[in-house]
């Protein structure tokens, strides 16, 4: 449903769905709370955990552009479309924690980041969560957005999501001047940064790709495959080529590696994902 075309007198429908949002955001900090083993109220409120923070705020970002896709759509009637609406959107939220698991497995694949995050306050992984996080939240936005495919559709997007997530962050690793496990373990906030801007700009590409009506399995396919192809080849061009143009006579990437500059860090993400937006209305 299309909440532009809205009477501004429309004293039910909007309320009612901006209190289904409210429900959701509750479930999806039960949710987490579940997923790790930490307690989320006593690392934000009692230790001032910036970096519990930050994992957070992409995780609620995520949530909501999860709960903003399952908006969209013809309406039925104001019960079945809450009922539609909520089932995808509590979908989407499990997904999104199945996802962190595997991200951290996959992608942050070298330590523990758990301990890095509330043992150690490491801001730089918790970037990297928040640009997962939201990155996972656009994938799965565009597998729920449009009409047909039906839950299928919505898992076999997510899966191919998070395997051109995992497949760009090892193409990235090899690129960078440095190893971004090691920068991030050495605290290094920038690079974990850097390559949160970086998930997030592969993300919109994805997204956009995989939104809209289901038409078929081999159209549909070649177009997710086609953008990722796309992503794959630019994205990287983009770093190399904004490495050296960002500011002249320096390098981003040795901004970033030796001096922590998180002000490179956050041009090197800002370019990178406004590149993604331009590119994703391309192709």
């Amino acid at each position: 449903m299309d909440f532009r075309g809205l009477a501004v007198d429309d004293i039910v429908r909007a309320p009612a769905f901006i209190l289904l949002y409210l429900i959701l955001i509750l479930v999806a900090k039960w949710c987490k709370g579940l997923a790790v083993s930490y307690r989320l109220n006593e690392e934000l409120a009692e230790n001032d955990n910036l970096a519990v923070g930050l994992s957070m705020s992409g995780y609620y970002l995520a949530t909501a552009a999860i709960y903003v896709a399952a908006l969209y759509g013809p309406t039925r009637g104001l019960v079945h479309d809450l009922i539609t609406v909520g089932g995808y959107s509590l979908l989407g939220i499990g997904l999104l924690n199945l996802a962190r698991w595997f991200s951290d497995r996959a992608v942050l694949r070298k330590f523990d980041d758990t301990q890095q995050l509330v043992n150690e306050k490491n801001v730089g992984v918790g970037a990297v969560h928040c640009g997962a996080y939201i990155a996972t939240g656009l994938v799965i936005a565009g597998s729920i957005a449009g009409e047909g495919g039906g839950l299928l559709s919505v898992i076999v997007f997510f899966v191919l999501g998070q395997l051109s997530l995992l497949l760009f962050a090892l193409i990235y690793e090899r690129l960078l001047p440095y190893d971004i496990h090691e920068a991030l373990l050495g605290r290094n906030v920038a690079s974990g940064v850097a390559f949160a801007g970086h998930l997030v700009a592969l993300a919109i590409i994805i997204m956009n790709a995989s939104a809209g009506n289901f038409v078929d399995w081999g159209k549909d396919l070649t177009e997710f495959l086609i953008a990722d192809i796309v992503a794959f080849i630019f994205l990287p061009i983009l770093r190399l080529v904004m490495d050296r143009m960002t500011i002249p006579g320096k390098s981003l990437g040795r901004e970033i590696q030796l001096d922590a500059n998180v002000g490179a860090a956050l041009l090197e993400a800002t370019t990178a994902i406004c590149f993604a937006v331009i590119l994703a209305f391309l192709i």
